[in-house]
């Protein structure tokens, strides 16, 4: 098992440079930001952008893999963004992970006035993510499809990862889950949306594990038909999906960490607390789950399955 963290994009880089050096010195096994315009409930307060934040990122660690949770095509072309894609694996020294998804409702759905159906979405995202796949995979791309086009897209150098930056597709639904099994080596998932039906939390904790035994049953078919063995991808949870976060108190994350491991989750994210609001919490909860990460990952009792090949140095 392994061990994320994620920090959201709301401080200034004075402030925010030091906790992106305390998740390396803690000893998390990766580090995430959002890739948002601007998100949900703290869609009016400050929200900085997500590329300079992880090249920054990179200046200020050494070891530890950065990566996107997640991207997606509300707002991004793939053309100009494997661009970016490419320099950050480069700025990183091979650390970037690329979290990829087809975006949801709101603010960064509407911000550039477009409007699509559900369908329309999940479309949009399968060849988003197939026109990245052959961006970041060769010199040069032509593409002619439903949403995008690419006329001589240019990608020299090429990634440092090879044969590129690893994807990490986040998919609850079918037609994405056949995205992430198709080019996934990590697949991502929050689990599913518990119905606020008046249960008290403990019942409500209980449902969202439920309901993500059934999501993780799909995702395995979902490989079985796409010819995957079950080891060759990665498994990534949003433990902080579930009704009460992971970082309340250590005892919840170990018994949290312990289920994701016994589901077959290779990976757990979880978030950075803040002082209010979403993912409230207290970083002493935090430097605890730091101290107690050799124990957590030791939840696990299977085998991690391959990472792609890092570049020398």
């Amino acid at each position: 098992m392994r061990i994320g963290i994620v920090l959201l994009p709301q401080d200034r880089w004075s402030e925010a440079s030091r906790r992106w050096r305390r998740a390396e010195e803690y000893g998390f096994d990766h580090a995430w930001t959002y890739d948002h315009l601007a998100w949900q409930s703290l869609v009016d307060e400050p929200w900085l952008a997500t590329v300079p934040l992880l090249a920054a990122a990179a200046g200020v660690t050494e070891r530890i893999p950065l990566g996107t949770w997640v991207s997606h095509p509300n707002y991004r072309h793939p053309v100009p963004f494997a661009k970016d894609v490419m320099g950050l694996d480069d700025v990183t020294g091979g650390r970037l992970l690329l979290g990829l998804g087809a975006g949801g409702t709101g603010w960064d759905a509407d911000v550039l006035g477009e409007r699509l159906t559900p369908r329309q979405r999940t479309e949009r995202f399968v060849e988003f993510v197939d026109l990245m796949d052959r961006l970041l995979t060769q010199p040069v791309t032509d593409w002619s499809g439903e949403h995008y086009t690419a006329v001589g897209a240019r990608m020299h150098p090429g990634c440092l990862q090879q044969p590129r930056v690893p994807f990490v597709v986040a998919a609850n639904g079918p037609r994405a889950m056949a995205v992430a099994a198709r080019h996934g080596q990590g697949w991502a998932t929050y689990g599913g949306a518990v119905d606020d039906d008046g249960a008290s939390p403990a019942r409500a904790q209980e449902r969202w594990w439920e309901l993500l035994a059934g999501t993780v049953e799909r995702f395995e078919q979902a490989l079985v038909k796409a010819g995957r063995e079950p080891g060759s991808i990665r498994r990534y949870l949003n433990i902080d999906a579930a009704p009460v976060f992971s970082l309340e108190s250590l005892e919840v994350l170990r018994e949290g960490v312990e289920r994701a491991a016994g589901l077959g989750f290779t990976d757990v994210v979880v978030h950075w607390p803040r002082a209010e609001g979403v993912y409230a919490g207290r970083e002493e909860v935090l430097e605890q789950a730091a101290a107690e990460l050799d124990a957590l990952r030791g939840l696990s009792g299977g085998g991690a399955p391959p990472t792609p090949r890092r570049p020398s140095r």
